[in-house]
């Protein structure tokens, strides 16, 4: 009996999917839940894996572009893995592997027509990066050393050395200098295609825009009592529960209570309807090669501080490895973004559409603030809540990061919920 390996439903903004990568060979053996494929959308790379055990039939060719529920391979369960040849008759050679490559460092290869298989990759199990292809590419244009001149023969002569040319007049104008290249030369500027996977994401940028009624509210939190707390327990935190105490946690803990009292923008409208979730799945947006991925903490409204930091950990090293589930990567109704990482003071997160919501954190900066009369210089951070007007009152939006603001400046009421 056959059995269909189907695309699965991978998130609301989701429709289609490119096959990037055969992880089994057409014929081959494989085990139930062993993974098959690599799937790249526009939220990250995700392994398909096998619906049941038995022999893999490809129906698809990779760079296909496929829908959700389209049928990419079947698995023949009554197929045996193939007897092993005679001693007599050795197999010969198998070809080279082709390496795994990413987005970036595909286009890299192409584009320079190398051979991934002469690269030395430094990656995890091998894997190439765009670091080491650019340095193969600095070694190739590396010029070669002079070669040192033959010496003569010992029977002849040494040459002998050709006279100076005679000085030029003095009376000889100079060449005139050569005016730089104009800004609008060819050779300043180069044309290249938009890949699939940018399209897809400019697709889903613009239509976030046009399809809601997106404003911006900011704040700014003190961080000092998160700071000191961190610094007096860090240390505990990471014997007791074996992870660092990083500031993600305390904002996740802070969102899901607010999103408790404000429960419109952890909503989403769907047609003439709104629906409310009464529960968070928090989506935390993650920095990879390829760009930012958001995989979902579901029922984060459930979790400690400590579960969220771990939780939180553990979905990022996914996401960098692209590892990550496919349910990890759907079901989010709020998301968190932090732009602090990359020094930004300042930005206005785009929704992650169909969530009406999304926090943006930002870098921490010392600056001088007033407090009871006095000029103190405290640690600050910018907090901007983008969100879908249709849905949430400005007077929501605000509240929300007004209580954000108390929770975080007085860390005590994360534990008390007051």
């Amino acid at each position: 009996m056959s059995v269909q390996v189907e695309i699965p439903s991978m998130g609301e903004s989701v429709s289609e999917v490119i096959l990037l990568e055969w992880l089994k060979g057409d014929g081959q053996r494989v085990e139930r839940d062993e993974p098959l494929c690599v799937l790249e959308t526009d939220k990250a790379n995700v392994e398909l894996p096998s619906p049941a055990s038995g022999a893999l039939k490809h129906l698809q060719s990779t760079d296909t572009t496929l829908a959700i529920g389209a049928v990419v391979a079947e698995i023949d369960e009554t197929a045996q893995a193939a007897a092993p040849a005679p001693a007599s008759k050795p197999e010969p050679a198998a070809p080279k592997p082709e390496p795994v490559l990413s987005p970036a460092v595909r286009r890299l290869v192409e584009e320079h027509e190398l051979d991934p298989t002469a690269i030395e990759g430094t990656g995890k199990d091998g894997r190439l990066t765009k670091k080491d292809v650019l340095a193969h590419l600095e070694a190739l244009s590396a010029p070669e050393p002079a070669q040192p001149s033959p010496a003569p023969e010992p029977d002849q002569p040494p040459p002998v050395p050709k006279p100076a040319p005679p000085p030029e007049p003095e009376s000889t104008p100079p060449e005139p200098a050569q005016p730089p290249p104009s800004p609008a030369s060819p050779d300043l500027t180069r044309r290249e295609p938009m890949s699939r996977l940018r399209q897809r994401i400019a697709e889903h940028l613009v239509a976030a825009q046009h399809n809601a009624a997106m404003l911006t509210t900011f704040n700014e939190i003190d961080m000092s009592a998160v700071m000191q707390l961190r610094a007096k327990y860090k240390e505990r935190f990471a014997q007791v529960h074996g992870s660092s105490l990083g500031l993600m946690s305390f904002f996740s803990r802070a969102a899901v209570l607010a999103l408790g009292e404000f429960p419109a923008i952890n909503a989403q409208i769907d047609d003439t309807h709104i629906v409310y979730h009464d529960f968070v799945n928090l989506g935390i947006a993650v920095s990879t090669e390829r760009g930012l991925v958001v995989p979902v903490l579901h029922r984060a409204d459930q979790m400690s501080i400590a579960q969220l930091e771990s939780n939180i950990k553990r979905l990022a090293l996914s996401a960098r490895d692209n590892k990550l589930a496919m349910d990890e990567l759907s079901g989010g109704t709020f998301t968190i973004t932090n732009g602090g990482v990359f020094g930004s003071l300042l930005s206005t997160p785009i929704l992650n559409a169909p969530q009406s919501g999304i926090l943006g954190m930002h870098a921490i900066q010392e600056r001088p603030v007033a407090v009871e009369g006095q000029v103190v210089i405290r640690p600050m951070m910018y907090v901007a809540l983008s969100y879908d007007h249709r849905l949430v009152d400005g007077q929501q939006s605000v509240s929300f990061l007004v209580r954000l603001k108390e929770l975080l400046e007085d860390p005590a009421r994360l534990l008390l919920e007051v």
